[in-house]
């Protein structure tokens, strides 16, 4: 069954009212969101572009806001901070950030679809902070090796290298330990 999201038109509106978000196709995950004001971005250059609505999405769910692929590989046009996250409490204009990664400048239209909103279930999560971990295969590595992520001396769960009980995370060699 689909979710219902209440939306409304920001006012005074910028023009003529634009299509509402819709899914392109039958099986497509995303609604089409378009840009609200035409912009122009230059390479390197980021925007927050704005969409003419605002959203009520129901409380046990988030609006993820994501790039779509194809302004990616023909412009070099992305969204930053993707997914970005539209809270179920949030009630203000949507905007997304946009970010020209791309080599030349790139001219967005007022219309153009800029972005795709997926909603999805969210659930929140009950923390139990403890003095370990339950093991498993996999243990602490996900990153790579090779790569130095931060400095400083590495910890080691419940002791530091002169054996006094501690609490924190330190990364090094690309391992993170937490104690």
């Amino acid at each position: 069954m689909p979710v219902r999201i209440d939306l409304m038109r920001i006012t005074p509106a910028r023009g003529e009212p634009l299509p509402l978000p819709a899914y392109a196709t039958e099986g497509a995950a995303g609604l089409d969101l378009r840009a609200d004001a035409a912009v122009i971005l230059a390479p390197g250059e980021r925007a927050l572009v704005p969409t003419g609505l605002c959203i009520a999405i129901p409380l046990g769910f988030e609006g993820q806001v994501r790039p779509r692929s194809g302004l990616a590989l023909r412009e070099g046009v992305t969204c930053l901070n993707t997914p970005g996250t539209i809270d179920s409490d949030y009630r203000g204009e949507v905007g997304v950030i946009l970010a020209n990664l791309g080599q030349k400048p790139v001219a967005l239209a007022r219309g153009d679809r800029i972005a795709q909103l997926v909603i999805a279930q969210v659930e929140h999560a009950e923390l139990h902070e403890g003095v370990s971990l339950p093991p498993t295969g996999r243990g602490a590595g996900g990153l790579r090796p090779h790569r130095k992520v931060a400095e400083g001396p590495a910890l080691h769960p419940g002791r530091d290298r002169r054996g006094r009980a501690h609490r924190g995370v330190a990364i090094e060699s690309g391992h993170a330990d937490v104690g």
